[in-house]
């Protein structure tokens, strides 16, 4: 099993004065979002809030706006505090730190990515980049070092020297992720940082970005209100609404399987083709029925994660039913009509 770097257990939070006994209310009574405001003025930001995340794994927070992805993020860093809840990220009770050893987490161990970078204007790029271990103490040498090869992750090399009014929005952002990885943390919270620019450089930066995470390994948490964005970068995706995680799954869970109304709205309209795969829609080898001419010993073999849209390119080239294998062995058939089935969606 992977090891989970970070898990969330039943976290809430509230906004307002009295936020702790609307707490004790809505435990004792079951009281309601519109019902908490009406008695005690506060506002729910995030409830029962309860998730894990994998080492090396993008997980993917998305909902409308409003719906508490980005509340729900600040809590893990403790940028801001919960009402209730448990989170341990890296091992670590973060609600039992103290402002030293959270500060040392945040420094160290969590990078963060906002959707508006924040650069220092009067830093060059250079500084900004090694502001962090600047922080930390080291000396100019390494953090210049450091920045160097941070800025050559994101293909910045010979802007060091640049000022952020000199760049554009893109480049920026892409300043702001090689400042998040100049401390080499283990987990990057990031929050929509891609939501502000144009659709061609967005889908740039998240190549670039899903090769960094490949080749880095690092441990993502990603804020995003667009479904694209999300099924393309992540390797499971959790959508809230109203401050409540309502559904949790890989893009072709949730795209095949919305759990609700909410879900299904959401995925409509969402190209199936790059997100089912032979896995998912062929029946077992021991349960298949061969038909009149099926020969399977002239069938094409694939692995059990071809994508439907490369199903239907070999479709093309047979009229044979095509046999799924895993590690070499057949374990699954597709024919035309299965095939056809997977497309159109529903009960396969």
């Amino acid at each position: 099993m992977s090891e989970q770097v970070i898990k969330l257990d039943d976290v809430w939070k509230i906004f307002g004065d009295r936020a702790h006994e609307a707490m004790e209310a809505i435990k004792t009574d079951g009281l309601g979002k519109s019902e908490v405001l009406e008695k005690f003025g506060c506002v729910i930001g995030v409830a029962k809030c309860t998730f894990e995340v994998a080492r090396g794994e993008i997980f993917c927070v998305m909902g409308l706006s409003g719906s508490g992805k980005s509340t729900m993020v600040r809590h893990l860093n403790r940028l801001l505090e919960p009402t209730v809840g448990q989170i341990n990220v890296l091992g670590k009770d973060v609600m039992a730190l103290g402002e030293d050893e959270l500060r040392q987490m945040r420094a160290a161990h969590i990078g963060m990515v906002f959707q508006h970078m924040a650069l220092f204007p009067h830093r060059t790029v250079r500084d900004n980049v090694a502001f962090p271990l600047q922080v930390q103490g080291e000396p100019k040498s390494k953090r210049w070092a450091e920045s160097q090869r941070c800025l050559s992750l994101v293909n910045l090399d010979g802007f060091e020297d640049r000022y952020p009014s000199e760049l554009s929005g893109g480049m920026q952002q892409r300043v702001g992720l090689a400042r998040a990885l100049a401390s080499d943390p283990e987990v990057l919270l990031m929050d929509e940082p891609f939501s502000a620019l144009d659709p061609l450089i967005r889908r740039q930066l998240q190549e670039q970005f899903m090769a960094l995470s490949a080749d880095l390994g690092k441990t993502t948490v990603f804020i995003t209100h667009d479904l694209d964005e999300a099924i393309r970068i992540g390797n499971r995706i959790a959508i809230m609404k109203d401050g409540v995680i309502v559904q949790i799954g890989s893009p072709e869970e949730i795209v095949t399987n919305p759990i609700d109304d909410y879900v299904r709205d959401f995925v409509e309209g969402i190209s199936t083709l790059k997100l089912i795969f032979a896995h998912t829609i062929m029946e077992k080898m021991d349960e298949y029925q061969l038909q009149q001419g099926d020969d399977l010993s002239k069938s094409i073999r694939t692995p059990h994660d071809t994508d439907l849209s490369g199903l239907i390119d070999l479709s093309t080239n047979t009229d044979q039913p095509i046999v799924i294998t895993d590690d070499g062995k057949d374990i699954g058939v597709v024919n035309k009509i299965t095939l056809l089935k997977g497309i159109k969606g529903g009960d396969n």
